[in-house]
């Protein structure tokens, strides 16, 4: 549908500004003004502006002001407040402006007649795919408020999985970072200094000294080489991993490398658990539950598996032994998912298994600094020994030099 913008005033003579979707104008103009408001100006937005505008207005919303949305809705709803008294009393008290558009944009959808999960739908990316599939459930059984509580459960863990990973990355960044940046210092600074020593000795540089003088040379005269050349590595990866047999190794390369395998491997099995169980909970088939899992889980490695899983399930095998037959899944989830199949307490399970991979990922969070740290102090180590011996021995052959 065509996106439009508008201005228009609201009853306390206040200029509202935003976007919606409709057939045309003047649908758009009716859907406004139903909503209590005045307007003055609509305009169509052009296909591709509509789709940028929509991508940073979603981007402008946290995973926090999701969660806040969800609980006090639920709250207002169980406790019998109309569903559109309680978006506008929630939409007053929202400070992000981005946010309180999009819930007003749902609020004036529900009104013409639109379902609580088809507004959030409309809303663009604003709404992760798990929030909107799990209210519709919601809204299927008669129980919207449990499913707000229960999406926001879920967006509260994926919130603190966040926030470990962030934790466990901060230790690692800042020391390379650090490094790197007292290394570059001292190369297109320090080093050529010294060099002028050695040059008015005429001295014979060794090895290790003509290498720093590269380097140091390379830093002088390239530098604006090394600011490009992390951006374009990271463009270069965006663009190879588009293709599917790139991406795979790749995402299989970060589930294998050491320590960075305690972080990229666990959150991924915290997240495989954590939407099953929300999914299980919800009451959506495993079959589709795996499909929406292998669209949100982002390793194409794991994408692969539970399209795999899926096939097995659906040729007749048990949810334990199709998972058992990836190597991707540890054994104790295996093992773990065979107990709640037998006793009937699969939800249950998927709980206990992302509690694990999240307590998990808690502590090596934690002890990350521990664990990088010899590799950090080896690095610094190897760089400084390099550099010691390439100023210790022209050194040493200019005392020679003296001294004779």
């Amino acid at each position: 549908m065509p996106h439009f913008t508008y201005k228009a005033v609201n009853q306390d003579g206040g200029v509202v500004r935003g976007s919606l979707e409709g057939s045309d104008a003047a649908a758009v103009t009716d859907s406004i003004a139903s909503s209590g408001l005045y307007v003055l100006k609509v305009s169509q937005s052009a296909d591709r502006f509509s789709a940028v505008r929509k991508t940073l207005f979603s981007k402008r919303v946290r995973r926090s002001d999701i969660i806040d949305f969800s609980k006090n809705l639920a709250v207002m709803l169980k406790a019998g407040v109309p569903i559109l008294l309680s978006f506008s009393d929630i939409a007053s008290t929202t400070e992000n402006k981005y946010f309180r558009e999009a819930i007003n944009s749902m609020r004036r959808r529900i009104e013409l007649g639109a379902g609580f999960s088809e507004a959030a739908a409309a809303c663009g990316k604003v709404f992760p795919d798990i929030f909107i599939r799990i209210t519709m459930v919601g809204e299927q059984t008669g129980n919207l408020e449990k499913s707000l509580f229960d999406v926001a459960e879920h967006l509260q863990k994926i919130e603190n999985l966040v926030a470990s990973i962030k934790r466990a990355l901060m230790y690692p960044v800042f020391a390379i970072v650090s490094t790197l940046g007292a290394l570059l210092f001292w190369l297109m600074y320090v080093l050529p200094k010294v060099m002028e020593i050695f040059y008015q000795n005429n001295l014979a540089l060794p090895l290790p000294t003509r290498i720093l003088l590269y380097a140091s040379n390379f830093c002088t005269s390239y530098w604006y080489l090394i600011l490009i050349m992390p951006i374009a590595a990271v463009v270069l990866i965006k663009v190879l991993i588009r293709d599917q047999r790139v991406r795979y190794y790749y995402d299989y390369a970060k589930i294998k490398l050491p320590v960075i395998r305690l972080i990229v491997y666990n959150r991924l099995l915290a997240l495989f658990a954590e939407q099953m169980r929300i999914l299980t909970v919800a009451g959506i088939t495993i079959d589709r539950s795996l499909a929406i899992v292998s669209d949100v889980i982002g390793n194409e490695v794991f994408r692969r598996a539970l399209h795999n899983v899926r096939e097995e399930i659906a040729l007749g095998s048990r949810i334990s032994d199709a998972i058992g037959k990836q190597p991707v899944f540890p054994s104790t989830l295996t093992k773990m998912i065979d107990i709640g199949e037998s006793s009937g307490s699969l939800d249950a399970q998927f709980a206990y298994l992302s509690d694990i991979y999240l307590t998990r990922l808690d502590d090596i969070s934690q002890k990350m600094g521990k664990i990088i740290e010899p590799i950090v102090i080896g690095v610094i180590g190897g760089l400084f020994a390099i550099i010691i011996m390439g100023l210790l021995l022209p050194i040493y052959d200019l005392v020679s030099k003296v001294g004779s």
